[in-house]
Order: structure tokens, then sequence, then C-alpha cells
């Protein structure tokens, strides 16, 4: 299928691994030019190489924290046109309730609904003169389903939500859409780690923590597997195409049914 995405600036946030990296990929094979994201060069040079050499499209680099606010002014004004938003970058951690301080939740939230919130409002002034643009917030099914284990997580993501749906409803009858995907329990390179780590701790194979992972943890799933930083890619690359524009103020599951709902 053609997503007439050939020649679409697209800048993805956080994507020089895991989900991010692999919507880069997923656009660049699409004919989209991408600009990566990351915190340093070295990454993003290697996260534009690779790109390259798999898809052979156009892609550009842009390293620094976006989110920061100075970031996030810069990449728009060095390029300028952006018609293809993904808010990506998101950080995560496991931590009790009472663990976890104000400093912890001011940082969350800055990360994972502001990062978004700052580059959103930068960029869609262009695209209401273009009148045509795409914005996605990546969320989680943790949105939905606050975790005990990462309150602070959840609620950041539970955020986003709020933000795309209002920000959906502010560009109602252009032809700009905004949406949030939720992916579930993905294979990317932080949690891949995550279990990896814990999987040694243990003395067990990772497909040992992966199985008591859907047993106890995330039972309602009904892959009864992680899922694949590709599966979230390829919704994403539908999403933000033209062939989308009938999908919008939408929450996107890609959670391999973990939230347990027919709709």
């Amino acid at each position: 299928m053609d997503l007439k995405l050939e020649g679409k600036l697209a800048l993805v946030s956080g994507s020089t691994a895991g989900i991010g990296y692999a919507i880069a990929r997923t656009l660049a094979q699409e004919g989209a030019r991408v600009i990566v994201n990351g915190r340093t060069q070295a990454a993003v040079d290697d996260a534009v190489e690779r790109v390259r050499s798999d898809t052979g499209g156009t892609v550009e680099g842009y390293a620094g924290d976006l989110s920061r606010a100075a970031a996030a002014e810069e990449v728009v004004q060095r390029h300028a046109g952006i018609e293809i938003l993904v808010n990506n970058l998101g950080i995560f951690e496991p931590k009790a309730f009472e663990d976890i301080p104000d400093e912890d939740w001011i940082r969350f939230f800055d990360v994972n609904v502001l990062s978004g919130v700052r580059l959103a409002r930068l960029v869609l002034p262009m695209m209401k003169r273009a009148n045509w643009g795409r914005i996605v917030f990546i969320s989680s099914e943790s949105a939905v389903q606050i975790p005990t284990e990462m309150i602070h997580y959840g609620v950041s993501k539970t955020a986003q939500l709020a933000v795309s749906r209002g920000l959906a409803e502010s560009v109602a009858g252009t032809g700009i859409t905004v949406n949030s995907v939720l992916p579930g329990p993905t294979k990317s390179r932080g949690v891949g780690d995550f279990v990896q780590d814990m999987a040694r701790a243990d003395g067990k194979t990772f497909a040992q923590v992966e199985s008591e992972f859907f047993d106890k943890v995330r039972p309602t799933s009904l892959i009864r597997r992680f899922g694949t930083p590709q599966e979230v890619a390829s919704l994403v690359a539908y999403v933000v195409s033209p062939l989308a524009s009938a999908t919008t103020g939408a929450a996107l599951r890609v959670d391999g049914g973990v939230v347990k709902s027919a709709f």
C-alpha cells in the first residue's frame, strides 16, 4: 500500500532506538523526509546512518534534549515546514508511590507531556497555514490502566491523551489531525534491557521472565508476549498518512489486547 508520504517532512522525537527508531525508519521507507532526534550527537549520527542504510531515504538528525524549550525552538527553526510530528520522547521508571518525590513527578511531566506540548505549539502555525498536518502522541496502555509500580508514568501518559484530544478539537474542520497511539508492553531498548537484567539476576531466561510477566503483571494480554517496535511503527505510519484523514481525536491501541475493553 502506498501511504502517500513521499516528500513529507517528519520529526520523530526520541528516535535513536526502540519505538521511535522504528517509526523513523518506517516513515523513511515510505518516502518521507525524516528528522531523527536524540540527546547525543553520537547516537543521532549512528541512527541516521542506520536509517539511511536500511531505507535509502532522506534522513537528517538533530541532537538535543527536546524536553527543553530552547531545544524545541531550535529544531523547529532549523527544520522549517515540519508536516508530521511524532511525539515519542518519553521516560519510565518503576518506583513505589511513596518513594516518588516531587522532583520525579515534575521530571516525568516535563519529558513525557511538555515536550510534546511545546513541539505541537511550535509546528501548529505552519500546519494551519498549509491546512494540513499530522500530530501523534505516543502514549501507552498505562494511560488507561495506571500501573501501580509506576503511577507517575501512568499519570503522564493519561495527560497525553487529554492534550491530544483537546488539540484535535481545537483544529476541527481543518486538514490537521491529532491522535494518540497506545502501545502495550513493547520490547523497546529500555524494556528489553530491564527484562534482561531481571532475568540475569534471577538466573532465568528472557523467555521465562516474559512468560511470568504476562501471567502475573499483564494477564489480560491477548498476544501473551511483548509487542515489537515495528508493530507500533506500522500503525503510526498509517495514522500520519493522507490516507488517515478521517482518523482524528482518537486514542488508538496497539496493546496486544491488554486493555480489556471492546471499545
